[in-house]
């Protein structure tokens, strides 16, 4: 009996109590360690491992700004020097998962750490510079591309608004849906750009880490197809409302639309897959057209309002002088017209 009180005595003064920001950094910086450990150079963030990431977001906000400072802190070290591609791949794929799975406070705390920052002008994910070395080149390219593609993501709207969404649609003004069709139009241009994956063939066991790159960017070039579609509906609907600015907007990033067609060339074997469904090119491209016909209307519409005050001018515009008895010799008033 006396042996279970001491027992529970002991617990009550030796408990746990609340995270200090020292200890909360030291767990992050060792969750964040294990996760993107180099070896094995060529096998992603394990399961459990992510699982163990993604608590850091159901706890308190300090655990989560932890979490993503010692993200930051782990890829840019991993940037600096020669470069350890396997590690900053690694922390790229960490960062990209607990952005689409990870709770609001978590995905707050990260856009804040990868922010630019406003003095100093830091950027952690500019790393288009990283270097290529000979015995990693496949897995450098993948940190430049991963890299941009999620500075890219950083931009878009927040997930919450998803395509299918008619209602969000439907209340944004024009010039705000023009702006998001275009940053997922960019987001599709940066897939399509996405270097050459690892040859599975041969003896060599696949690089899992480069693989797991480029299913994650497979799946944000089908998020963006859904946005870009639901915007060009959407756009096809109001398309009479549209300024001359506007439509000429649309003209520019439908046409980007167009380009990043799966067939369009040039268009190697092994990036059909970063290509946009023929039938989302092909929506937007009917809707290109119709556009054409809005600006040359709006152009038309334009020179004639131009042409019309050119002629006649506006009584407003009018400008009415005295002149002086001693200038003009009666005091009359001379009226000089505008062509505003």
């Amino acid at each position: 009996m006396g042996g279970l009180k001491l027992r529970r005595l002991a617990s009550t003064f030796l408990s746990p109590g609340p995270a200090s920001p020292g200890s909360a950094a030291k767990d992050a910086h060792h969750a964040v360690a294990r996760a993107t450990a180099h070896h094995p150079s060529t096998a992603p963030p394990s399961a459990h491992h992510m699982d163990a990431l993604l608590a850091f977001g159901r706890g308190s906000r300090l655990s989560a700004a932890s979490l993503a400072a010692a993200l930051v802190d782990r890829l840019r070290a991993a940037a600096s020097g020669q470069g350890d591609a396997a590690v900053a791949l690694k922390c790229l794929v960490a960062l990209r998962t607990l952005l689409a799975r990870g709770a609001f406070i978590l995905r707050d705390q990260l856009l804040a750490a990868l922010a630019r920052h406003p003095a100093s002008g830091r950027n952690p994910l500019a790393l288009s510079s990283f270097p290529l070395g000979r015995s990693s080149f496949a897995a450098a390219s993948w940190v430049r591309f991963s890299a941009r593609l999620l500075e890219l993501l950083l931009l878009l709207p927040d997930a919450s608004a998803s395509a299918d969404a008619a209602e969000y649609l439907t209340a944004l003004p024009n010039p705000h849906l023009i702006a998001e069709l275009a940053a997922f139009v960019s987001v599709a241009d940066a897939v399509r750009q996405a270097p050459p994956p690892p040859s599975s063939a041969g003896p060599q066991k696949p690089n899992a880490l480069i693989w797991e790159a480029v299913r994650l960017a497979d799946e944000d070039r089908v998020a963006a197809e859904l946005n870009i579609a639901a915007r060009v509906q959407e756009m096809a609907e109001r398309l009479d409302t549209l300024s001359l600015a506007d439509a000429v907007e649309l003209v520019c990033v439908l046409r980007r639309v167009e380009e990043g067609a799966a067939s369009a060339p040039p268009a190697p074997e092994w990036r059909k897959w970063a290509g946009l469904d023929e039938g989302v090119v092909c929506a937007a491209r009917k809707l290109r057209e119709r556009a054409d016909d809005v600006v040359l209307r709006r152009t038309v519409e334009e020179r004639r309002l131009v042409r019309r005050d050119a002629r006649g001018g506006s009584v407003s515009a009018r400008v009415v002088l005295p002149i002086g008895a001693a200038a003009a010799g009666d005091g009359a008033f001379r009226r000089f017209g505008s062509t505003r």
